[in-house]
């Protein structure tokens, strides 16, 4: 009797879902063709239930936006910070009006503008003076493609930066000539040659467009500067700002602006990279009035999540940057601490809902969603990490990671899909 009941227990252990899918994950051909990494985590049971190459470090593409997020949960307030500002007394000339960029990247933006620093200084009587003082760093991320320059993913960094540091051209079928938005680069853009798109010059704010071109709209990342940021300025408020060098003083207020959650979504939802990159700027404006230092932010994040060694290299906030590397674990934790400081309802919203929302749209689900997740990708990369509900309500927390391989990208998204299918169906 006791031998027959131990059969009964190896068959069902032998037949269980996690057991089915490991045995996949090693001998199915759309899993073994390239490089698969999965990690499926009970909370309940504080068990980890599914791990294949889960200690391996992977490319996480933009997977790296949710330790962007993380950063941001611990440091942002309600209300993202918008500048920082002085005000000084003239004695025998009008009074000045000094102001610092803190990163916000919505003032004048395209797609999510934010008016409370073009409407604070409207109003103000003072001049103004806009000092980039407190920012000295790169305009590029670490480990970011230099050919990248003229696609609207590699917005440059900035303490300030205006129109998400982009010019949006917009060709209609009845002009070959595109409209300009700032306008004030309208007269920096030539028609010449053939081809598809508009080219920046590399080192200019000179642009190119293709004399054949088609209704269209695409955004052009220009060449920021502070001087730049001064004359976008003027042009907007119709009134004088300048330049001047000096450092935030210990008395510079602080002005705030949109809900941070506004921010949150847009960057999780459609993977913005500038809104994830300056999100690490913002948090330093938040801790450090004096100097925007966003690798110090992400330094000291990191370090507070106590990696294994070799589990992880956190390197830019978006993941651009090919130095990135993560063990599915690793982001196994990481959705822990998230889930930890973000009540769910709250947390569904911000994050893609697979088959409605975002960059899951395309994933299939039911009528109801049941994976709310942030994917990566990039040539040869996929990854998708989040949460998926299953048909029994438990909720489980899950890293699946692509690389190294050679289909389309948009192959290893079905994949994914029908993986997190069966997840869901079986568990």
């Amino acid at each position: 009797m006791k031998t027959y009941i131990w059969l009964v227990v190896l068959v069902i252990v032998g037949c269980s879902p996690a057991r089915r899918i490991s045995r996949d994950l090693q001998t199915n051909a759309a899993y073994t063709d390239h490089f698969t990494g999965v990690a499926l985590y009970d909370p309940v049971r504080q068990k980890t239930v599914i791990a294949h190459n889960a200690d391996k470090p992977f490319t996480p593409a933009s997977n790296t936006k949710l330790f962007s997020f993380y950063a941001g949960l611990l440091t942002l307030h309600d209300s993202l910070p918008t500048l920082r500002y002085v005000v000084r007394k003239g004695v025998n000339q009008a009074d000045s009006l000094i102001f610092w960029g803190t990163g916000n990247p919505l003032a004048l933006h395209p797609d999510l503008p934010d008016t409370t620093l073009i409407a604070f200084l409207r109003r103000r009587p003072e001049q103004l003076f806009f000092s980039p003082a407190n920012y000295n760093g790169p305009r590029f991320g670490a480990g970011w493609a230099w050919d990248d320059y003229n696609d609207d993913y590699s917005a440059e960094l900035a303490p300030l930066p205006l129109f998400g540091n982009v010019v949006r051209f917009i060709t209609s079928a009845a002009s070959a000539v595109s409209t300009v938005s700032p306008h004030r680069f309208a007269d920096s853009l030539r028609v010449a040659g053939s081809g598809n798109n508009v080219r920046r010059n590399e080192f200019s704010n000179q642009f190119t467009q293709p004399a054949t071109s088609r209704a269209a709209r695409q955004d052009v990342p220009f060449r920021w500067s502070p001087k730049l940021a001064a004359q976008l300025l003027a042009d907007t408020l119709h009134r004088s700002v300048s330049l001047v060098q000096m450092t935030v003083p210990p008395d510079a207020h602080l002005l705030r602006g949109f809900p941070t959650d506004s921010l949150y979504k847009r960057m999780l939802h459609v993977s913005d990279n500038q809104f994830a990159e300056q999100m690490l700027f913002m948090a330093s404006a938040e801790r450090n009035a004096a100097m925007l230092a966003p690798s110090v932010e992400l330094r000291r994040v990191a370090d507070s999540l106590h990696y294994p060694t070799g589990s992880a290299r956190w390197e830019d906030g978006s993941g651009l940057s090919r130095y990135n590397l993560f063990t599915p674990t690793v982001l196994i934790e990481l959705l822990k601490k998230i889930k930890a400081l973000v009540p769910q309802e709250r947390l569904f919203t911000l994050l893609p809902a697979a088959g409605q929302s975002g960059t899951l749209r395309s994933i299939k689900s039911g009528a109801t969603p049941y994976v709310f997740a942030k994917s990566g990708s990039m040539t040869g990369v996929y990854n998708l990490s989040g949460y998926v509900l299953t048909r029994r309500g438990k909720l489980l927390y899950f890293s699946i990671m692509h690389n190294n391989f050679t289909q389309p990208v948009s192959e290893m998204r079905r994949r994914t899909g029908d993986l997190l299918k069966t997840i869901h169906e079986r568990f």
